[in-house]
């Protein structure tokens, strides 16, 4: 649980109280009441709370030593550009950043984001039966969200079932967007290093320079297998493991197969594989709903111009019965998540900064008041 503790060296910044959690220090604006831990990764600390202006139920993520690491700031900074600009029910909603004490000096990030449960990593591994129902609903939500992400040039890039976010009423939500770049980005945007290993498509283990959409379908067959199978369909140790369990079971690439690949050395690697029959993925899900195999098919095609698209997913027969084509607008406007990734520590925290102040318009004003005078 949290419990109230006294501020580092006796001194307490205004507007803020202090708690810790799991051995972490939470400085957090007063509004917000922690209630209880919930999560832990490498980035730091979330925990439950409620805001006491709205008696909401919020996610507070703590961020610490942001600017130890350069491309862990601009993944975060990233997420925080995006996010401001994301409006759908089907992708978190990030609902205020805390203004830290000292502009030039903070070293930790707060997000408040709408609380939910639990995520789909979690009930994969309980012993929760899932109807197909409950299979239909999680892929349309996905697909719902991941088509919003799209139609905004953003790529998601590392979806996974731990960064789908579920209530107990079933909603999902996709978080976690460091990873994710705009399809139109520049050079840097095709190779970098993106998506968890079981989740990655066969364009990006093959170190393929270019690639587009269709990496976010292919991890959405991933998932979708993992929720028809309860385990991961592809659970390599390495990339190889990783590209030899995929031809297990989709079988043996033929030259038609491969010619998108821009990588000599990946087309002399796959060529020199022993012939594989493949399985079928009805074999595999033998007790899946037939169209919920054909969906998933067409998700886990080796060549990405074949994959079929989000687009082509959601008016799939297996989700006709969800799936309504004039519900779905587009987002407003294509977003631009171009930064410079040779920026440097003081530039990162002064944009990181500005997005802050987008959530708190009063002290917005309040600096231009003191540009002025």
């Amino acid at each position: 649980m949290a419990m109230m503790v006294d501020p580092p060296n006796g001194i307490r910044s205004e507007g803020k109280h202090y708690y810790s959690m799991w051995r972490t220090l939470f400085e957090i604006d007063t509004k917000y009441v922690p209630i209880k831990p919930i999560g832990r990764g490498s980035y730091g600390v979330v925990c439950s709370s409620i805001n006491r202006e709205t008696n909401e139920k919020v996610a507070i993520k703590k961020i610490y030593n942001v600017f130890d690491n350069r491309i862990d700031a601009l993944r975060t900074l990233r997420e925080l550009k995006l996010l401001r600009h994301l409006r759908h029910e089907n992708v978190i909603a990030l609902k205020d950043i805390m203004m830290p004490p000292q502009r030039r000096s903070f070293k930790d990030v707060y997000l408040v984001y709408e609380l939910m449960d639990t995520d789909l990593h979690q009930i994969i591994k309980s012993p929760q039966p899932l109807s197909n129902d409950h299979l239909q609903y999680f892929l349309f939500q996905l697909l719902r969200g991941l088509k919003y992400l799209h139609s905004a040039n953003i790529l998601h890039r590392d979806l996974k079932p731990g960064n789908l976010l579920v209530n107990a009423n079933c909603d999902l939500k996709i978080c976690d967007f460091g990873l994710a770049r705009t399809s139109s980005g520049r050079s840097e945007f095709m190779t970098e290093y993106v998506v968890t290993r079981w989740y990655r498509a066969p364009e990006l283990l093959l170190c393929c320079e270019k690639y587009g959409a269709s990496i976010d379908v292919w991890s959405v067959g991933c998932i979708f297998a993992e929720l028809l199978g309860r385990k991961p369909i592809f659970p390599g140790t390495d990339c190889l493991s990783q590209l030899k369990l995929i031809f297990n079971v989709l079988g043996t690439m033929s030259e038609a197969d491969i010619g998108f690949l821009d990588n000599p050395k990946a087309c002399r690697y796959i060529k020199s594989l022993q012939n594989s029959p493949g399985i079928p993925l009805s074999a595999l899900y033998p007790n899946a709903n037939p169209l919920a195999i054909d969906l998933l098919e067409k998700m886990l095609i080796f060549d990405p111009s074949k994959r079929i698209s989000v687009n082509e997913a959601l008016q799939h027969p297996y989700m006709s019965a969800l799936f309504d084509p004039n519900a779905d607008l587009p987002a407003q406007v294509p977003i631009d998540l171009d930064i410079d990734t040779e920026i440097g520590e003081h530039v990162i925290r002064e944009l990181m900064w500005a997005e802050m102040l987008h959530y708190h318009p009063d002290v917005s004003s309040l600096e231009n008041v003191n540009l002025v005078l």
